[in-house]
């Protein structure tokens, strides 16, 4: 089971004052060679497996996934979605609405360099085609994810796990965005990539992101859908600062968050904040806040929970140790999982990586890339995009495969502060800073964390936190096998949102 929480954490002081498609490569072909198995198609050695000694029958049935349980779950943790549409005037489906854009210029060649605005406009316009708003604002989420993604990335160790929740960090931001001055609002939106979604339309203005985070919040954050995802937004204000009533209505209205006045100084805040983040990330994400300043004026916290059962499961008495290859130099022994059953997958030539899709019960997958030379994880990372990620699902093949892949958990805590400046968001986070749409106190952005765990086992995933061109599809594939580094995104098909992307270069390590 899959389970991912994720925190996003901003808190305000006073101030003093593309590619090609081809057969996967070699590296995921076991040897040919008959092997001696035991009970779980392991050989003496305990390293290769041969699945076709076991029976495709033991795989169906020991691969079905049950309805997931609801098993400690309270009702208030959710938002009552019949009872929003009950109320009307929502406009729901608004967000479904496929809104005419304009064409990108027949001679433009969209393969240029990247950092021309024209062809970057071009790009995502070319994308919004066909797609629904929300669909669109989930587009550009996932480009500015991956944006912040390589930011995180040069800061780090090459062999660094990496977990972040783009969809959550944006959410946050959307919501910081009601309550700053325009100098700082255009260097939000420009951050975020919001301007060149609110410029794509006629029809579009700045509420319009507002409102599709609320109607995304409508669509992913329900519990009948096969799995749990859950985004919760809150906002505490220090005692005696008053909130502007605009603000106070806004984020309630599109963000769910009621803003409650608290005293950062009274060591029963800290207790009681980290009893209510420890519940709704079912105790995945402990003493989140382990310290807060006194000084503090507004604290704006995200949580993101997340928890999915395989379509199909991995049989626990298949999983086995195996050698994993960090580096060149280095290798760990890890507990890998296998399985056989039908698996989407495709390979990227160009980028020489191969991808594999591994479903959760309700329409949500994980991802996974996989670099085939332990040097080509740099270029990977540096190509992941909404257009390169449209591309790989848009050219995948389904056959029966064996899948041989890493249980794994993932405790990562960042602060994004210096990233966001780097992508051009600055005011916020000095004495320039204008937040007098929320409040008339002068304050300033001194912490903005993004704190996530996620687990990979047998039974699925828990995790929680603060244009085909050149392609043909694989067809003779049959092992995946990743026991190397890989890139990972938890992505939602209805509305394309990408929940959650990482890398993994040393499952050994937490």
């Amino acid at each position: 089971m899959w389970f991912v929480p994720v925190i996003v954490v901003a808190s305000l002081l006073s101030s003093p004052a593309l590619a090609g498609v081809k057969d996967l490569s070699s590296h995921f072909d076991g040897s040919e060679k008959e092997k001696l198995v035991d009970a779980r198609g392991l050989s003496p050695n305990g390293e290769n497996t041969d699945m076709e000694s076991i029976p495709l029958d033991f795989h169906r049935e020991n691969t079905v996934t049950n309805d997931l349980p609801l098993e400690g779950l309270e009702d208030e943790d959710y938002i009552d979605f019949d009872k929003i549409l009950a109320e009307g005037e929502d406009d729901y489906s608004e967000g479904d609405h496929i809104d005419e854009i304009s064409t990108p210029a027949p001679d433009l060649d969209l393969f240029g360099e990247p950092s021309d605005p024209k062809i970057r406009r071009a790009r995502l316009l070319r994308l919004f085609h066909g797609r629904t708003r929300l669909q669109r604002i989930n587009v550009v989420n996932t480009r500015f994810g991956c944006r912040l993604y390589r930011k995180l990335r040069n800061r780090l160790n090459q062999t660094d796990n990496i977990l972040l929740a783009p969809v959550g960090i944006s959410i946050a931001m959307g919501m910081m965005a009601l309550g700053v001055g325009p100098t700082a609002h255009e260097q939000l939106y420009q951050t975020l990539g919001f301007a060149e979604f609110v410029n794509a339309s006629t029809h579009y203005d700045n509420s319009t992101v507002h409102k599709l985070f609320r109607k995304l919040t409508h669509r992913l954050f329900r519990r009948n859908f096969g799995y749990n995802l859950r985004s919760v937004n809150d906002l505490y204000v220090k005692i005696n600062i008053r909130i502007q009533e605009a603000f106070r209505s806004n984020a309630k209205t599109y963000y769910f968050a009621e803003p409650q006045s608290v005293d950062f100084a009274d060591p029963a805040f800290l207790v009681k904040a980290n009893q209510r983040i420890q519940k709704i990330t079912k105790g995945l994400i402990k003493e989140p806040l382990k310290s807060v300043d006194p000084n503090m004026a507004v604290m704006l916290l995200n949580y993101l929970y997340f928890k999915g059962t395989w379509e199909q499961k991995f049989p626990k008495e298949l999983t086995h140790y195996r050698q994993f290859r960090v580096n060149e130099k280095k290798q760990v022994r890890v507990p890998m999982m296998q399985n056989k059953g039908s698996y989407l997958a495709a390979a990227d030539h160009e980028l020489n990586c191969d991808i594999l899709q591994l479903p959760y019960t309700g329409n949500i997958s994980m991802i996974i890339a996989v670099p085939q030379k332990l040097s080509g994880m740099r270029s990977l990372e540096q190509e992941i995009s909404p257009t390169l990620i449209n591309k790989w699902l848009n050219n995948m093949t389904n056959r029966t495969r064996e899948v041989v892949f890493p249980r794994f958990k993932l405790e990562q805590n960042y602060d994004l502060i210096e990233h966001l400046k780097e992508m051009g968001l600055t005011d916020p986070f000095t004495e320039k800073g204008d937040f007098s749409p929320m409040t008339s106190e002068k304050v300033i952005i001194n912490w903005f964390k993004h704190q996530g765990t996620i687990t990979v086992n047998e039974e699925g995933t828990e995790a929680a936190a603060m244009t085909s061109i050149g392609f043909m599809p694989l067809s003779t594939q049959t092992r995946f096998i990743v026991d190397r580094p890989f890139l990972f995104l938890i992505y939602e098909h209805r509305t394309g949102c990408v929940v959650f992307m990482g890398r993994v270069v040393d499952p050994s390590q937490s």
